[in-house]
């Protein structure tokens, strides 16, 4: 049904107005409009006495519809007339309105209710304003309503953290009136608008209230305190200090003075590329799931109910405890009772950090371990649906694991690595299953990482893989399905990172300058080498030559990454690699590094006695622009469906700060030509020390430099996945 609004006057004399976009009821310009329409015609009526505003379909409503920034420039549409329109029809109308809110009442729709002279809500629903997830701010009267009715400072955490509270905060807060059962809510709405309507209650006109608001001086100090918190929290986002701003002036000079200052407000955030990049990776992330030629195939997913994880190490241990929590049952299998023990200790260790946060209790625990069984056999696999085998990096030995699945495990069953480094075809090369062999990669700690890197070889099954996606659904991952290659495409996409990182060191500049540029002034999780011993230099040694093996012609051997091997510091497991770590893996800086770093730069033959002399900005852009150049190859030779699936991925797992919208796009904000010239210079620059292939632009992202096209794009041919 097209987006609309409905109106029911009853015998009562009440207007009953709809909301009608299913699933959600979003609020798209024509439910607006049509809301706005029947309240005037309400208003109008002689027979109608009061009007109640509620939701179709159990669910009052989600928000704006989010589309809208898609297809419309400057918010959305969104602008004073709406507001106008809220405060004259919904707020200060001739008749008084009630919201009656089931379900959910998010963003606008929270908003929506708001205006409402009084709110009604059933059990289960929740209220909020996300709309700074998003890169804006409440653009319907949110920043002035919701501290009025919960008072500023709860306003305030609200809106910066995004997250919506439930019926009983908001009730106690005084966001809703009363929470009443879901059978009862129109009658008891229809109720308390006739009460407001004979004077027999009172009318609430939110923006004209101060009751709730803190005195102006304690007001000016929570507001002030909370933009302290937030340019601590985002140090590079501009969209919640307007937010505050927009709050303050309302304080200041009242509710309709700050509905102005927030349309203000609103329209500068709309017009960031902060806003841009969020909505984009919003919709991107819910893309991933659709997979050109596998999920609109015809096929139906099936569901994951018994999974026997091979290996109960820490990735093992984690991938188990994420099938528990998703309802799954859970085989762990090991080759001692030793290693079994510590696999289980593992995943109940994992399960009890979640009765210490508050999220479960001990009776929950203790069910989802019933669910659980360690096996030194392949006793139980003739039942389970799916395998994830999680053993060390050994081909031959996963190659002997998978013949043994094969002859162990049901014919339906998906056979499934996690390995992150090998080649999956040659791990089920010794098998006549290579149809339903499939890479699935998780990220450390498995059961906390949202990402799930599914990695198809070009004998996967249509049907493993749509089973595969649907697996990751079920424990709440976001599935990101890729081609095989070395690396994959998360781990391939990365690999310039830490080379170019050791590169600018072997140049001259200070290893812990970089890891704070890219921490601070980037805004990743950690910089390169802080992340290097978080993994283990041991660890990037071995990947490292997988990917010196294979992209020969791009590479920087760092020989940086070889000495710290050769001295024994691997990192926090070893006490010191490029920091030094206390016993609770704090990490410093460490004097002792430097005689490394100067090894390093002599064996490298690239420091000229002074380091160059680069700002932040260009330090950036040195370790990054190589990265966006292999993502590129990455879409070039259909390693992922399709370049925003590059996007969710880089955030996901490596920390790419979802405000910049992942690597691609980012890189498209920025420009590509932006980014190809600059790599060209640093081609044309190394080219004497052999480094020219390192910068080169491949021909994906040269020709939307020269053509002026947008790297997201993506390819005109099919997949090569």
């Amino acid at each position: 049904m097209a987006p609309t609004a409905t109106m029911e006057v009853g015998q009562d004399g009440v207007a009953i107005i709809t909301l009608a976009n299913p699933p959600v009821n979003a609020l798209h310009p024509n439910v607006l409009s049509s809301l706005f329409n029947h309240a005037r015609e309400a208003h109008n009526r002689s027979d109608v006495k009061a009007i109640v505003v509620t939701g179709k379909g159990g669910r009052f409503s989600a928000g704006f519809d989010i589309q809208q920034f898609l297809t419309q420039s400057g918010g959305g549409g969104i602008d004073s007339k709406i507001n106008a329109a809220f405060c004259e029809l919904l707020e200060s109308g001739p008749k008084p309105t009630v919201a009656a809110v089931e379900g959910i009442a998010l963003g606008g729709g929270c908003e929506t209710a708001m205006a409402c002279n009084a709110r009604l809500c059933t059990p289960g629903t929740k209220l909020g304003l996300p709309e700074l997830s998003l890169g804006i701010l409440p653009g319907f009267g949110g920043t002035q309503r919701l501290p009025r009715l919960v008072g500023l400072q709860k306003a305030c955490e609200m809106m910066l953290t995004s997250q919506p509270i439930k019926e009983g905060a908001a009730k106690k807060l005084g966001l809703v009136d009363d929470v009443v059962p879901k059978e009862k809510l129109l009658p008891a709405a229809r109720q308390l608008a006739l009460a407001i309507a004979a004077g027999k209650a009172p009318r609430s006109q939110t923006l004209y209230r101060t009751d709730k608001l803190e005195s102006l001086g304690e007001a000016l100090a929570i507001i002030d305190f909370a933009k302290a918190q937030a340019a601590k929290k985002g140090a590079h986002l501009t969209h919640p200090q307007l937010c505050l701003d927009a709050i303050r002036w309302g304080v200041e000079f009242g509710g309709l003075k700050g509905i102005d200052k927030e349309q203000e407000a609103f329209a500068k955030a709309a017009s960031l590329d902060t806003h841009k990049a969020l909505v984009h990776i919003f919709f991107a992330q819910r893309s991933t799931k659709k997979v050109s030629g596998v999920t609109d195939a015809g096929l139906k997913p099936r569901k994951v109910r018994k999974v026997a994880v091979i290996g109960g190490g820490l990735m093992g241990s984690g991938i188990a405890t994420a099938g528990l929590l998703a309802g799954q049952e859970v085989i762990i299998k090991e080759v001692n009772d030793k290693f079994l023990e510590a696999g289980m200790s593992r995943v109940k260790s994992n399960l009890m950090s979640q009765v210490k946060r508050g999220k479960m209790n001990q009776q929950q625990v203790d069910k989802l371990l019933s669910k659980l069984k360690g096996t030194l056999s392949y006793d139980d696999f003739k039942t389970v649906d799916m395998v994830v085998e999680a053993v060390i990096e050994s081909i031959d030995l996963k190659q002997k694991i998978f013949a043994d699945l094969e002859r162990v495990c049901g014919p339906d069953c998906i056979l499934s690595t996690n390995t992150s480094t090998i080649d999956i075809e040659l791990i089920g090369s010794k098998t006549k299953s290579q149809d339903r062999v499939i890479g699935a990669h998780f990220f450390s700690p498995a059961h906390i990482m949202p990402l799930l890197e599914i990695v198809r070889t070009s004998k996967t099954s249509k049907q493993v893989i749509l089973d595969t996606i649907e697996y990751g659904a079920q424990i709440k991952k976001t599935p990101v399905v890729v081609g095989n290659c070395t690396g994959f495409a998360v781990n391939r996409v990365f690999f310039p990172y830490t080379q170019a990182a050791c590169m600018l060191v072997d140049l001259g500049l200070d290893p812990y300058m970089i890891d704070m540029v890219i921490l601070k002034g980037f805004g990743m999780p950690m910089g390169p080498f802080r992340l290097s011993d978080l993994v283990g230099a041991d660890i990037g040694l071995h990947v490292g030559k997988n990917f010196i093996e294979s992209f020969s012609d791009r590479v920087y051997p760092a020989q940086i990454i070889s000495l710290l091997n050769d001295h024994k510091r691997l990192g926090e497991k070893t006490g010191s690699g490029f920091y030094k770590f206390d016993n609770k893996r704090k990490a410093s800086a460490d004097k002792d590094l430097a005689p490394i770093v100067e090894e390093s730069r002599k064996k490298a033959g690239l420091f000229k006695g002074q380091p160059p002399k680069m700002t932040p900005e260009e330090i950036i852009q040195f370790i990054f622009f190589p990265v966006v150049n292999e993502g590129c190859r990455v879409i070039d030779e259909g390693i992922v469906d399709k370049p925003s699936d590059l996007d969710v991925a880089t955030v996901m797992s490596m920390g790419f700060p979802a405000y910049r919208g992942g690597l691609i796009k980012w890189a498209d904000l920025l420009g590509a030509k932006v980014v190809a010239d600059k790599l060209n210079s640093w081609a044309k620059q190394y080219e004497p020390a052999g480094l020219a292939g390192f910068f080169k632009p491949c021909k994906y992202l040269q020709q939307a430099a020269d053509n002026n096209t947008s790297l997201e794009a993506g390819r005109k041919s099919s997949s090569k996945m």
